[in-house]
């Protein structure tokens, strides 16, 4: 039974977590001018839409995945520099709110529980359900923020840089043509580590992710919403 819970939690939240970060782009993009996401039938919350085939697969193999990235035509933009900045920011934005949505209900689920503890097993299986979820909901859209700022194509990082970045020399343009591969090789190593236990001091794409998202989540998010309901 927990590791039902576990797993339908966290499915419950990549279903609200990935698309709303891709809509969040579609939406400044649309606001922006661009009719682009609209057309191709980004404009939208249905899960479907957004997820990329490999990346489901690898979120099923890795528990970590992506989705389609949503297409956009900047010279649509009526301010090119900004709404492209404005754009690529929109995602990663959506998750930190999101993030904050989801741990002031995980903080007030084990308040709650802590004032009124469950007294039934129903109930105990009910409320460490809620608790996976809203947890859960941290630390995906924490990992989806800080996976998409890492600045290699076509992650939002690269946009990001790409607005920022004056001159592009050599290591943009690589960025630009191997990142994706790159990235590929990354994740597919962390899963190796995964399996390989000796390997695990190694796996250079879950420090990336996760070490930061332990801060946030711990001393940010979850910190702050105990200063109003302390346990």
């Amino acid at each position: 039974m927990e590791y039902l819970i576990e797993y339908v939690a966290l499915f419950l939240v990549i279903l609200i977590a990935m698309p709303i970060h891709e809509f969040a782009h579609a939406f400044a993009a649309v606001k922006a001018g661009d009719p682009t996401p609209r057309l191709n039938g980004r404009y939208t919350l249905n899960p479907l839409k957004h997820f990329d085939p490999l990346g489901l697969v690898m979120l099923l193999v890795a528990r970590f995945g992506w989705a389609k990235p949503v297409p956009v035509n900047p010279y649509n933009f009526r301010h090119l520099k900004r709404d492209y900045l404005l754009v690529s920011i929109a995602g990663i934005t959506a998750n930190i709110i999101l993030a904050f949505i989801f741990g002031f209900f995980y903080v007030l689920t084990v308040f709650l529980c802590g004032v009124i503890p469950p007294v039934t097993q129903a109930m105990e299986y009910l409320a460490a359900f809620f608790m996976r979820f809203f947890l859960y909901g941290v630390i995906v859209d924490l990992n989806l923020c800080i996976f998409n700022l890492i600045p290699v194509y076509p992650l939002d990082g690269f946009r990001v840089l790409d607005c920022l970045l004056k001159r592009k020399g050599k290591v943009f343009a690589f960025l630009r043509k191997y990142g994706y591969f790159a990235l590929l090789a990354l994740i597919l190593w962390g899963i190796v580590c995964d399996f390989v236990p000796f390997l695990q001091p190694f796996d250079i794409f879950g420090y990336i992710i996760s070490v930061p998202t332990s801060f946030i989540a711990n001393r940010v998010i979850i910190a702050f919403w105990r200063l109003i309901f302390p346990w």
